[in-house]
């Protein structure tokens, strides 16, 4: 019986359009659909991480919009508009 392989352990990408490059990358070159078996099984690994990466980003991103929107939504009026 063979020992299953250790994970590949990936460097973490450097910031949210780093990581989104790389996927870009990594989609491409699979859609070309000329990579051996186990290097589009570790692309795909990779892409997975990347992907779970990007869409943490996101909704953190997301969250602190929110959180700026409840402290700071008001009904805007330019300087002289309403009569001052």
């Amino acid at each position: 019986m063979t020992k299953p392989a250790d994970p590949v352990k990936f460097s973490p990408p450097e910031g949210f359009e780093a990581a989104l490059a790389e996927l870009e990358s990594i989609v491409i070159e699979m859609e070309a659909g000329q990579m051996p078996l186990e290097e589009s099984l570790e692309a795909h690994k990779r892409g997975v991480e990347l992907l779970q990466y990007c869409h943490s980003r996101l909704q953190d991103a997301q969250q602190q919009v929110r959180l700026l929107e409840a402290n700071t939504l008001k009904i805007f009026s330019p300087s002289g508009i309403d009569g001052r």
